[in-house]
C-alpha cells in the first residue's frame, strides 16, 4: 500500500506552499496588529489583489469545472491546499470559486449569478440555518408563498458566513409546509440584497462574523428559483457536505504551525537553566499532538480519497470532520500551554487560532451531528466496521 504523495501532487503543494511564504506570511504581523485594533484583517481589495498574484501562480478555482476557466482539481488535491492555506490566520482564500449549487443555475442565472461570482465581481451566502433549528437543518420556518409569477419570501436566517458582505443569497425556503423539508417542500431561491433583505452583524468570539439575514415580505420573481421547486433541502445539503472534509483540511495546516512553533520554544525558552524542552510534561504535549495529527491527516485523506473514488463521502467525511476538529482544539490548546503566559497575549497568533478552531467543532455538521451521522451509519447497516476495506 503506497502512501507518498504523486509528483505532481508534490509539486503543486509545493508551489502552494512557495506563494503563501512569499505572499502570506509577510502579512500576519500587520493581519495581527489591523485585529488588536478592532479593523478588518484585509479588505476586499486587497484579498483580490492577492487572488489575482495567485491566478498568475496557476491557481484559479480550485473546484470550479474547466469549462468556466477553473482547475477542477481531484479532492486529494484540494485537501492539499487546504492544508497548506490553513499554516496562515491571514483569512485568505483562492479566487475563482462559487458555491457548488450554483452549477445547478440554468443559462441565464449562471450569466448573473454564477460566472460573476467565479470572476469576484460578485459575493454570495448560503442561507439554510435558521434561529431555534441549529443542527436541524430540516427545521425550516422562512417561508416563500407564491403571488403570480413571483414568490414572496418573509423569515429569518442565521448565523450566515458572508451575510455581511454578500451581493446575494442563496436561501433555502418553505414552498410547501405539508411535505415538510425532506419531503420536497422547501425550494432553493437566488435573492438579491436590492430586492430588499437585510443583514445584522453577530459578533462572536472569533474575528469577524457571521450576519443573520432578515426577509420581510421580500419579492422574488419566479425565474431565480434555483434548480428545481422542492429541491431545496436536498442542494442544501449537498452545499453542507462539501467542507466536511476541506475544513478538518484547513485545520491540519493550523496544527502543524501551531506544533512547530511549540516545538521551536521548547528548545529556546529556559527556565530554572534549561530548555522547557527537556521536561517531560512538554515532551508529552509535543508527542500527543504529533500523534493525533498524524491520525487526523489520515483520516481527511482517506474522506478525499473517497470522493475522487465516486464512493458514498458521507461516513468518511464525518469521521474526518468529527476528529480534525477535535485535534486541532486540543493541539492549539497544548501549543498555548506551553506558550504560558506569552500563549495567551494577542502579540502571538496562538490565543487567536484558540479561539477561531472552536467554531471547527460547531459550523458544517457539530460534533454531535457527526456522531449521530456514524452512529446511525452502523447500527442501521449502512456501511461496515472498517469501510472499504471491511
Amino acid at each position: 500500500m503506497d502512501f507518498s504523495l504523486s509528483d505532481e501532487e508534490k509539486a503543486i503543494r509545493d508551489t502552494v506552499r512557495t506563494f503563501i511564504r512569499k505572499e502570506i506570511l509577510p502579512l500576519e504581523q500587520e493581519v495581527l496588529r489591523r485585529e488588536r485594533n478592532h479593523q478588518p484583517s484585509l479588505d476586499r481589495s486587497e484579498l483580490r489583489e492577492l487572488q489575482l498574484k495567485a491566478k498568475k501562480f496557476g491557481f484559479w478555482g480550485l473546484s470550479t469545472p474547466e469549462e468556466y476557466g477553473g482547475m477542477n482539481l481531484p479532492a486529494v488535491m484540494q485537501s492539499l491546499i487546504w492544508t497548506e492555506l490553513g499554516r496562515s490566520f491571514v483569512p485568505f482564500r483562492f479566487g475563482g470559486e462559487a458555491d457548488n449549487i450554483l452549477f445547478y443555475a440554468n443559462e441565464e442565472q449562471k450569466r448573473e449569478f454564477l460566472l460573476p461570482t467565479i470572476e469576484g465581481d460578485r459575493i454570495s451566502c448560503f442561507a439554510i440555518t435558521e434561529p431555534g433549528a441549529g443542527s436541524d437543518a430540516a427545521n425550516i420556518k422562512l417561508s416563500a408563498r407564491r403571488d403570480g409569477d413571483d414568490w414572496v419570501l418573509n423569515g429569518e436566517k442565521t448565523f450566515i458566513t458572508n451575510g455581511n458582505d454578500a451581493d446575494f443569497a442563496i436561501v433555502v425556503a418553505v414552498t410547501d409546509k405539508e411535505k415538510g423539508a425532506r419531503g420536497g417542500g422547501t425550494t432553493a431561491f437566488l435573492v438579491d440584497r436590492a430586492m430588499g433583505w437585510r443583514s445584522e452583524f453577530i459578533q462572536t468570539m472569533g474575528e469577524g462574523g457571521p450576519a443573520s439575514l432578515v426577509f420581510d415580505n421580500v419579492r422574488v420573481p419566479g425565474r431565480n428559483i434555483l434548480g428545481e421547486i422542492g429541491q431545496g433541502f436536498e442542494l442544501g445539503m449537498q452545499w453542507i457536505g462539501k467542507g466536511r472534509y476541506t475544513i478538518p483540511s484547513h485545520a491540519l495546516g493550523i496544527a502543524e504551525r501551531a506544533l512547530q512553533m511549540a516545538i521551536d520554544y521548547a528548545n529556546t525558552r529556559e527556565t530554572f537553566g534549561k530548555p522547557i524542552g527537556v521536561n517531560q510534561a512538554i515532551q508529552w504535549m509535543i508527542a500527543d499532538s504529533e500523534t493525533e495529527l498524524e491520525a487526523a491527516r489520515w483520516l481527511v485523506l482517506r474522506a478525499a480519497w473517497t470522493v475522487d473514488q465516486g464512493l458514498d463521502p458521507r461516513h468518511a467525511s464525518s469521521m474526518a470532520k468529527l476528529y480534525g476538529a477535535g485535534m486541532v482544539n486540543r493541539v492549539v490548546d497544548r501549543v498555548l500551554q506551553v506558550h504560558g503566559g506569552m500563549g495567551y497575549t494577542r502579540e502571538l497568533p496562538i490565543e487567536r487560532w484558540y479561539r477561531q478552531v472552536r467554531l471547527y467543532r460547531i459550523f458544517e455538521g457539530t460534533d454531535e451531528m457527526q456522531r449521530l451521522i456514524l452512529s446511525r451509519d452502523l447500527l442501521r447497516g449502512y456501511t461496515m466496521i472498517g469501510g472499504h476495506l471491511a
